[in-house]
């Protein structure tokens, strides 16, 4: 058994109550090797954590905590633990439908989690799928729940939704925006902030040499200006920018090249990840490349929070089927990247001082 200060403290939520979340999350900590990932803590309401397991057809043992403040001095982490909240009534809940009192709930949970990290009881919080429309009608104030979690977590710097594909992953300068507005993100700020936060991200989930791509934003990356000049005035001057600088490892950045083709390059290994210049440049072919086991990363955020890509999958809620390979993935770099979250904090509380780490001394992993 792993002592439970070397294991990253990683919370777990049900999600939407009317998707297939508590079933996926079943599944998830179904599996013998969950464990040994993390001191895990799932939170959420007992009746919808019972009917998960009643239909992924699993029986999971965990151990009851009455607060988070008690999981890191847990003795042994060959359980989960569990920390029952009251959020949300059963009678309130329909199957497949996305309603006030389910996005309420996620809210509520997701909050629980915050306050734990902010705490310091959790260093990763992974979360199953949820949907943007019940949790606006349950009160949800920004665009999405990336924007909610940077508000109640106090960042003013740069953040961005990252998705991910086994070893390649994706960020994007724009996202949940129209796309004849996307342009005027196209921004040289922009850029360098999301290729950096990539590089540091990337470094922190035991990639000790990323390479990344920038993408073009025009057809054929804007032929010299005839199809577009956004190249030559922003993405060209940018990247050269972010490789005259000095970086610990081999310059890691590269293009622009055209997005049409550069997710082949990608795909065939040569990048680790790639920077994209709006939402359906990088998420089209990261869907069509496997589906089901993308995973989203909320980048730039003081804590670590992942989540599988796919979203509440409504239609077949309650059917037993859902796939849980995305979460485990989901759950997996939350692992990773929850450690050297932990490990940053053991190293900023030394009194000798050492800088928050950039884990050099990392060794590149698969999933």
């Amino acid at each position: 058994m792993t002592a439970t200060t070397d294991l990253p403290v990683v919370a777990l939520t049900l999600g939407d109550p009317a998707g297939i979340g508590p079933e996926l999350i079943a599944k998830l900590l179904a599996r013998s090797d969950a464990t040994a990932h993390a001191n895990i803590v799932l939170i959420g309401d007992r009746w919808l954590w019972e009917d998960g397991q009643r239909i992924a057809r699993v029986r999971v043992d965990v151990e009851p905590l009455d607060s988070f403040a008690e999981v890191r001095s847990r003795t042994s982490t060959d359980l989960p633990a569990f920390l029952a909240v009251d959020t949300v009534m059963p009678v309130r809940v329909v199957s497949g439908e996305a309603r006030a009192a389910g996005g309420r709930s996620v809210l509520h949970v997701l909050d629980l989690c915050m306050d734990a990290t902010l705490a310091g009881h959790v260093d990763a919080i992974c979360f199953a799928p949820l949907n943007k429309h019940a949790m606006k009608l349950g009160g949800l104030e920004h665009e999405d729940e990336l924007h909610h979690f940077a508000e109640y977590l106090g960042v003013t710097d740069y953040f961005c939704e990252f998705n991910t594909l086994g070893n390649l992953w994706t960020a994007r300068i724009s996202s949940h925006i129209p796309l004849k507005d996307a342009a005027n993100y196209v921004t040289v700020e922009r850029i360098t902030q999301a290729a950096e936060l990539m590089y540091r991200s990337l470094r922190a989930n035991d990639i000790s040499e990323p390479k990344i791509a920038i993408a073009a934003f025009n057809p054929h990356g804007g032929d010299g200006g005839v199809c577009g000049r956004e190249e030559v005035d922003v993405i060209v001057p940018a990247t050269r920018a972010l490789q005259a600088r000095d970086w610990p490892t081999d310059t890691p950045f590269h293009g622009p090249f055209p997005a049409d083709t550069i997710f082949l390059k990608a795909q065939a290994g040569a990048y680790h990840a790639i920077v994209t210049m709006y939402h359906d440049q990088g998420q089209i072919a990261i869907k069509l490349l496997g589906f089901s086991r993308g995973v989203t990363v909320q980048g730039g955020l003081p804590v670590p929070i992942t989540t599988p890509a796919h979203g509440t999958a409504y239609d077949i809620a309650g059917r037993g089927c859902a796939d849980v390979g995305a979460t485990w993935q989901a759950f997996q770099i939350a692992c990773r990247m929850g450690a050297a979250y932990r490990r940053d904090l053991i190293e900023l509380a030394d009194p000798r001082g050492p800088k928050f780490s950039d884990h050099q001394e990392s060794t590149e992993t698969s999933e």
